[in-house]
């Protein structure tokens, strides 16, 4: 049996759910376990479902022409991944998902999802708000990396994101926020000094 408490409790705190939307997520969710470094996403694929993560940690990056990757999003415990436009115009997607740790995951396909906004609204405005709630990150992800000094947006990413310093190694906050892991080094050196 798929534990979806964790789920339902994450939706009910936007919006609350009467037993019969339950009984339709549990119905259209599936888990999926993904090892250490293995991919739920690889570029070029078709993104099906949106993905929350029960227990681990996954990243979501480009690889550029130079074979450089960017992170653009870090999903652990309670939180969304999903490659949004490759699974709303499925188009292939130009990002890779992948575990940093052992990872589980609870799954809904896109057609779930659909019917499940038709069938109970509530859901509707619950990945509503999501999007909302990312789109607002996003901009202001964007501005900080057109406006803010490495060191600024390193100290931003800390106090985001506390939870995660230990969890992933220092070349994936380096990418995150832009820089080489040397800088970061560097900037962590001088924030010590």
């Amino acid at each position: 049996m798929k534990d979806i408490a964790s789920l339902i409790q994450h939706i009910e705190k936007i919006i609350p759910l009467d037993d019969e939307a339950r009984q339709a997520l549990a119905i259209k969710v599936t888990s999926k376990k993904i090892r250490r470094r293995q991919y739920l996403l690889q570029d070029g694929d078709i993104c099906r479902h949106y993905n929350f993560v029960l227990n681990g940690c996954l990243r979501m990056y480009l690889v550029d022409e130079k074979g450089t990757e960017h992170v653009l999003q870090f999903a652990i415990e309670g939180g969304w991944i999903a490659d949004i436009g490759s699974l709303h115009t499925d188009q292939p997607s130009h990002f890779c998902i992948d575990a940093l740790e052992p990872t589980e995951v609870l799954r809904i396909a896109k057609e779930d999802l659909i019917d499940l906004y038709v069938k109970h609204p509530a859901f509707d405005r619950y990945f509503r708000v999501l999007t909302e709630n990312a789109f607002v990150g996003m901009q202001q992800r964007v501005m900080q990396n057109i406006s803010s000094t490495a060191e600024t947006r390193y100290l931003l990413f800390l106090e985001k994101y506390p939870h995660l310093f230990n969890r992933i190694p220092l070349v994936q906050i380096a990418s995150f926020i832009g820089v080489t892991p040397e800088f970061l080094s560097k900037i962590r050196r001088n924030l010590m000094a």
